[in-house]
């Protein structure tokens, strides 16, 4: 009589049921969150969105007010339906020149921040990968740019500008904007983290030059800083008040920081279009923020991982 054995084989790993994203991506057990600390990050998260975010409700609420509803209705709803009025109000008081003042802005952001990210880029590039003499003087410098207040340098730099003739130019406001000893750092650091020195002289053996390098290799690598210094120097430059009322004399040059100061000013202003103006020109930065935030986050990130 023949016996007939049963065998049991296990699955091969092919075919093995993977385990569920969520427990893969779960944290250990000896250093999960427990339920409260859980609850204190979620509650922390929703104070710091409400923190940001009713402000913004406030100011959309308020830019469809007169001044008689802002003062004697509930301030987070609507009331009479005056957004029209104000916007009138708003071109009529600025002489129409409320879009060229937006205008202004977005030129002397996007100048800044195109210049200044290139030269703090290349700065950051030469001290993380080249040795020459004063390096350690150099990083002290930028450091010391870190914590140095911007407003300490206005006057010396309206005293400069004076001196050589370009106050109440574009350029009295595009060349202080663009020096950044943040954009210098944060390049520096991301350079030396994702810009391989064995890349760099495999590039020079094959007969490269340093620019040839620098311009069709390193700035590849250091797309991520670059979004995010740029999005720095755009934003400093954006809200930048101080620099534009010692600079800027001519209306037609005012940036719109500058020229809505000028209508809350006056003795009696229409603070509905005082407040329609701020909203109309915080919506460029919103959109920004909105289009460059994957490429600002992974630059955020650079340095936080050495390896």
């Amino acid at each position: 009589m023949t016996t007939t054995r049963l065998v049991t084989t296990a699955p091969p790993a092919s075919v093995r049921r993977p385990r569920r994203p969520r427990d893969a991506d779960a944290p250990p057990p000896s250093i999960a969150p427990g339920p409260a600390a859980r609850a204190f990050g979620i509650i922390a998260l929703v104070v710091a969105t409400l923190y940001f975010l009713v402000p913004v409700y406030w100011l959309i609420v308020a830019a469809t007010k007169n001044n008689a509803d802002l003062t004697s209705t509930f301030g987070f709803w609507f009331a009479d339906w005056n957004l029209d009025t104000n916007y009138d109000s708003l071109m009529s008081w600025t002489q129409g020149l409320f879009w060229r003042w937006v205008g202004n802005s977005m030129l002397y952001s996007v100048s800044a921040g195109v210049i200044g990210t290139l030269f703090a880029v290349m700065a950051g590039y030469a001290i993380a990968k080249f040795a020459f003499p004063g390096k350690r003087i150099a990083v002290g410098v930028i450091m010391a740019g870190l914590l140095l207040p911007v407003a300490l340098l206005t006057v010396p730099l309206y005293i400069e500008f004076h001196a050589l003739g370009l106050t109440n130019t574009i350029w009295a406001i595009i060349i202080p904007s663009a020096v950044s000893p943040f954009g210098v750092f944060l390049g520096m650091v991301y350079a030396q983290s994702s810009v391989p020195t064995e890349l760099l002289e495999a590039a020079r053996i094959d007969g490269a030059g340093e620019a040839r390098i620098f311009f069709t290799i390193v700035l590849r690598l250091l797309g991520p800083a670059m979004v995010t210094i740029f999005l720095f120097i755009f934003v400093a430059t954006w809200n930048n008040f101080l620099l534009p009322l010692m600079m800027i004399s001519s209306q037609d040059l005012k940036p719109v920081t500058l020229g809505l100061y000028g209508m809350v000013s006056y003795f009696s202003p229409d603070k509905g279009a005082v407040m329609l103006g701020a909203l109309l020109g915080v919506i460029p930065l919103v959109l920004l923020f909105f289009t460059l935030q994957k490429y600002w986050r992974s630059g955020l990130a650079a340095g936080a991982v050495k390896g």
